[in-house]
């Protein structure tokens, strides 16, 4: 079961790994180092694979019952994915969210891991190697920001007229045709951008820095498990388009998350058609 110690081990192997295997190779990878999974612009880097391997390496030894899986092994072993679904514990790991700004030196890039119990997820870490910060959820008390000067509870944003709310839309994500459909809302708001990682777009969330996040229509369990969790933890709202609840086993689906249910039921009305 997942215990205060377990906690600790897992904050501990992630910031172990950004030290070890991320951090160094920020600015450093050669080309060679730099590789593609399903297109041109899905990297992966050393530094994604040496520090999955590293985490699941720690946590397996430290939690021998849980599965402990990450993004790179799906990518190697698409029964992966299935059992992040099904296994009664299981440590969900993204080594690298935003390898993309992370190949070209941008540092928005993170570390999400997330606890899921039968596939519900029960504890969360959105972690900034750069800063050595993070937002921690769990299934009581609020979303939290921890840094070296301490724990502070974290709250979601309140406003809710369109013109004035910030956001964020994978756009990309989407075939074209639908990309036209989508950006006829964006007017509406007072922004709509993207960070290409869903690690510091799920902070910026629960900080109250923006409004909502639209994800794109595949739900990868290391891209939002951790978000969500955090996001309703914040007094926010998390739940797929068509207002069914998270479950790390559906496969498709649109994820909108929103700063309130006033939001979150705005949004969802506008882009009804994505769920």
């Amino acid at each position: 079961m997942l215990t205060e110690p377990r906690i600790s081990a897992i904050v501990a192997a992630v910031r172990r790994a950004a030290r070890d295997c991320i951090l160094p190779r920020f600015r450093n990878l050669a080309e060679s180092e730099i590789g593609t999974k399903s297109g041109p612009t899905d990297l992966v880097t050393l530094a994604d694979t040496e520090a999955e391997a590293q985490i699941v390496a720690d946590l397996a030894r430290d939690w021998p019952e849980a599965r402990v899986l990450g993004e790179e092994g799906v990518a190697k072993d698409k029964a992966n994915r299935d059992e992040m679904a099904v296994a009664e514990w299981a440590v969900i790991v993204d080594p690298v969210d935003g390898t993309w700004n992370f190949a070209k030196g941008l540092s928005v890039f993170g570390v999400i891991v997330a606890v899921l119990h039968r596939g519900l997820p029960v504890w969360g870490m959105l972690y900034d190697p750069v800063m050595d910060d993070w937002v921690a959820a769990g299934t009581d008390g609020p979303a939290e920001m921890v840094t070296g000067r301490g724990r502070r509870p974290l709250r979601t944003a309140t406003e809710a007229r369109a013109g004035r709310m910030n956001g964020y839309v994978t756009l990309g994500l989407y075939p074209r045709i639908v990309q036209a459909q989508i950006v006829t809302e964006f007017p509406d708001f007072a922004r709509v951008t993207s960070l290409r990682c869903a690690c510091h777009e799920y902070r910026m969330l629960v900080q109250g820095h923006v409004d909502f996040c639209l994800s794109g229509p595949v739900p990868h369990p290391w891209d939002h498990a951790a978000g969500v969790l955090a996001v309703v933890r914040a007094g926010g709202v998390a739940r797929f388009l068509d207002g069914e609840p998270y479950h790390a086993g559906r496969t498709r689906g649109v994820i909108l998350a929103g700063a309130s249910e006033v939001v979150w039921t705005d949004l969802a009305r506008r882009f009804a058609y994505l769920a």
